[in-house]
């Protein structure tokens, strides 16, 4: 099982199903989501909550995030070269998907920093979708709680990899 944590905004197209205060049983943990506009087009921001993976998909049929999630996950990894068996792994163990509320402040202020950096990734006028995935590869080598000790930085491109490899040995 894995949590969709959509911010307030979003609350009206994702509704809250249950109350999960526990985990997700996947390697890269809950995902939260917020919509964003740039260039007066809405994107969907996702983050996943254990390594701080970003992902940027066109705000299109968000009431049916919960059922393409999975792909757009699978998607991403295939990209950041991971195994098809650890990938497979990781996409069987999003199902199903819940939605509840958000329940760290901190993926937030990732969220936050995401946003704001999302527009300067992308020329006004001048962007279509597939830049979304240059995107995501430059804020996935942004360092992560850069403020804290340098063994609590997390550079996302870094982690991901690291946690999938640790919850699914070859």
């Amino acid at each position: 099982m894995v949590t969709l944590r959509p911010t307030r905004k979003l609350h009206t197209v994702l509704p809250i199903t249950t109350d999960t205060s526990g985990t997700s049983d996947t390697a890269l943990g809950d995902w939260y989501v917020n919509r964003i506009v740039v260039d007066r087009r809405p994107l969907l921001l996702l983050v996943s909550s254990a390594s701080l993976m970003p992902l940027l998909v066109p705000a299109r049929d968000v009431a049916r995030l919960p059922d393409r999630i999975a792909d757009i996950v699978g998607a991403r990894l295939r990209r950041l070269g991971i195994a098809m068996f650890i990938i497979e792994a990781e996409l069987r163990a999003m199902t199903p998907v819940a939605i509840g509320s958000t329940a760290d402040r901190s993926v937030l202020g990732i969220m936050v920093d995401f946003a704001k950096s999302v527009p300067f990734h992308l020329e006004a006028g001048r962007w279509d979708d597939t830049s979304l995935e240059l995107v995501e590869d430059r804020l996935a080598e942004t360092p992560c709680h850069a403020g804290r000790s340098s063994g609590q930085v997390v550079f996302p491109e870094k982690k991901t990899p690291e946690l999938l490899r640790l919850k699914w040995p070859g």
